[in-house]
C-alpha cells in the first residue's frame, strides 16, 4: 500500500507542478494586470461567495463516497444513480441560497450575473468532483490525477488565446475568465461521464428517498466540515469587499497574495485527496498506520517549510515576478498566508487522518471554533489593518486548528514524533541560516532559487527526513 501511495504521490505532484501552477501565475496573474485591483477584487469576492454555500451542492457526499466505495467497491453502482439524482435537487436550492445571500449583502446587478455564471461553475465542478471521488476510492489514481488538471489545461489554452492570441482589439474583460472557466468544466465533465459509464453498466434517474436519506444522514458531519472550513478558507475576501468601502481594492490586493499562497496550497491539498482512500483502505483492515503517516507528514512538512521560508524571505520579488501594482502590501500578506501554510499542509495530514477513521465530531468541533475565531479576528482586524489584518486573521485560525488536530490525533494514535518534529525543527533552522547567507550574497532570484533548492534537497536526505527508500519505491514497485 505504501508503494501505491509513492507511486501515485509522485505522479500527481508532478502532472499538477506542469499545470496549475503555471496557470495561476502566468493566467490568473495576467486577468489581474489586465481588469486591474478593483475588478478583479470584486471578481475574487464573488467566486468565494459561490464557493461559500458549495457545500449544499456536496453536503459531505464527496467525502463520505470517497471512504464508503473504498472500503465497499460493489456499492458503487447502487450509490451512484441515488446520487445523481440527490445532487439535481440540491442544485436548486444552491442557487436559491447564494442569490439570497448576495441580495441581503447588497450586490449591484451587473454582480449577480457574474455571480450566477460563477454559481453554475460551481455545480458543474461538484458533479465533476463526485465523479473523481469514484477513481479515487476504487484507487484509479492515473485517471484521477490526469482528469484533476484536464480543466486547468483547456482553460489556460483558452485564456491564451484570448489574452495573446490576438483575435480581438478589446479590452480583456473579466467576463471572458468567466466564460472560458465556464467551458473548461463542460468538456471536463463530459470526459469524466465517459470514462463513469466505462463502469457504471445502468443509470436510472430516480430518487430514492430512502438511500438520500441515508446518504444525507452519514454525509451530515462531512458537510458540516466542510461548510466550516469554506467559511474559514473564503470569508476573508468577502468581509474585506463588504466591510472597507474603496471598490475592492484590498481585495483585490488580499486577491495578488491568496493566488500565490493558493498554487502552494494546491499540491497539499491534492496530497490529502490522495492520502484519504489510501487510509481508510488501511484503517477498514486494521493494518498499522504509523509508517505511512510518519510519512506523509515529513515529505509534506520539508515541501512547506521550504517554500514558506524561500517566500518569506523573497515575497517582494515573487510578487514582482507577475504583478504591477501594489506589490509591498501583497507581499506583507503573502508572507503571513506562507507562514499559515504550515499549519495548513499538517492538517492535511491528522485532519485527512481523522476523517479517514470517522472521527467527525472531534474534527466539527475544532472547525467550529476555528470559525468563529476567524470571523471575530476579521471583524476587529480588517477595519484597522485591512487586507493585512484578514491575513492575520487566518494565521491564527490554521494554527490553532492545525495544533488541535494533532493532538486530538496523538490521544487517539499514540505518534511518537518527538524524533520527527526535532529533524523539522533542526532541518528549519539551517535552512533559515542559508537563507539569510544567501540573501546577503547573492542578488539574482534564479541563482538563489538554485542554490537554495539544491541545498533543501541535499539537507533533506543528510537528515534522513524523506529516505531514499521512499524513491526505491517508486522505481522498483510501479503500480
Amino acid at each position: 500500500m505504501k508503494q501505491k501511495f509513492v507511486w501515485n504521490l509522485f505522479l500527481i505532484v508532478i502532472l499538477n507542478l506542469l499545470i496549475k501552477p503555471f496557470y495561476i501565475i502566468g493566467i490568473d496573474a495576467e486577468v489581474i494586470n489586465r481588469v486591474g485591483l478593483t475588478e478583479y477584487g470584486n471578481y475574487f469576492a464573488l467566486i468565494n461567495l459561490s464557493f461559500l454555500f458549495n457545500i449544499i451542492l456536496d453536503c459531505g457526499i464527496i467525502n463520505y463516497n470517497t471512504r464508503n466505495i473504498a472500503q465497499h467497491n460493489f456499492l458503487l453502482e447502487k450509490y451512484f444513480s441515488g446520487i445523481i439524482t440527490l445532487r439535481l435537487l440540491l442544485v436548486i436550492f444552491y442557487l436559491l441560497t447564494t442569490i439570497l445571500l448576495s441580495l441581503l449583502l447588497g450586490y449591484r446587478f451587473y454582480d449577480l450575473k457574474i455571480l450566477l455564471l460563477l454559481s453554475f461553475n460551481q455545480i458543474i465542478v461538484a458533479f465533476i468532483l463526485y465523479l473523481r471521488s469514484n477513481f479515487s476510492a476504487l484507487h484509479y489514481f492515473v485517471t484521477d490525477s490526469i482528469v484533476s488538471i484536464l480543466d486547468r489545461f483547456l482553460l489556460i489554452v483558452i485564456c491564451s488565446i484570448l489574452l495573446w492570441g490576438g483575435l480581438t482589439n478589446s479590452i480583456f474583460k473579466i467576463e471572458w475568465f468567466v466564460f472560458s472557466q465556464t467551458v473548461s468544466y463542460l468538456f471536463t465533465l463530459i470526459i469524466c461521464i465517459f470514462l463513469t459509464f466505462k463502469k457504471i453498466k445502468y443509470l436510472k434517474i430516480k430518487l430514492s428517498v430512502p438511500l438520500a436519506l441515508v446518504i444525507l444522514k452519514k454525509s451530515f458531519p462531512y458537510a458540516a466540515l466542510i461548510l466550516m472550513m469554506t467559511i474559514y478558507y473564503r470569508s476573508d475576501s468577502i468581509m474585506l469587499d463588504r466591510l472597507i468601502d474603496d471598490n475592492s481594492l484590498q481585495a483585490g490586493i488580499y486577491a495578488q497574495a491568496y493566488r500565490f499562497f493558493e498554487a502552494s496550497n494546491m499540491l497539499a491539498y491534492l496530497f490529502a485527496a490522495l492520502l484519504l482512500p489510501i487510509l481508510s483502505t488501511m484503517l477498514k483492515n486494521r493494518n498499522k498506520i504509523n509508517e505511512i503517516i510518519y510519512c506523509s507528514f515529513r515529505i509534506i512538512m520539508v515541501f512547506a517549510i521550504s517554500l514558506s521560508i524561500f517566500s518569506i524571505f523573497y515575497s517582494i520579488e515573487i510578487m514582482d515576478l507577475r504583478y504591477d501594482r501594489n506589490l509591498i502590501e501583497s507581499s506583507k500578506i503573502f508572507i503571513v498566508l506562507m507562514i499559515s501554510f504550515l499549519f495548513v499542509s499538517s492538517t492535511y495530514i491528522f485532519g485527512t487522518l481523522l476523517t479517514a477513521n470517522g472521527e467527525m465530531y472531534k474534527l466539527n468541533m475544532v472547525a467550529f471554533f476555528g470559525v468563529i475565531l476567524n470571523i471575530f479576528l476579521n471583524f476587529i482586524l480588517i477595519p484597522k489593518l485591512f487586507a493585512f489584518g484578514s491575513a492575520i486573521a487566518s494565521l491564527f485560525t490554521q494554527s490553532l486548528t492545525g495544533i488541535a488536530q494533532y493532538i486530538i490525533c496523538y490521544h487517539i494514535f499514540n505518534f511518537k514524533m518527538k524524533k520527527i518534529f526535532y529533524k523539522i525543527f533542526l532541518f528549519s533552522a539551517i535552512l533559515l541560516a542559508v537563507t539569510f547567507i544567501l540573501d546577503q550574497y547573492f542578488d539574482s532570484l534564479i541563482t538563489v532559487f538554485i542554490l537554495y533548492g539544491t541545498f533543501s534537497v541535499l539537507l533533506t536526505v543528510k537528515l534522513k527526513l524523506i529516505t531514499l527508500s521512499d524513491f526505491k519505491f517508486i522505481v522498483d514497485n510501479k503500480v
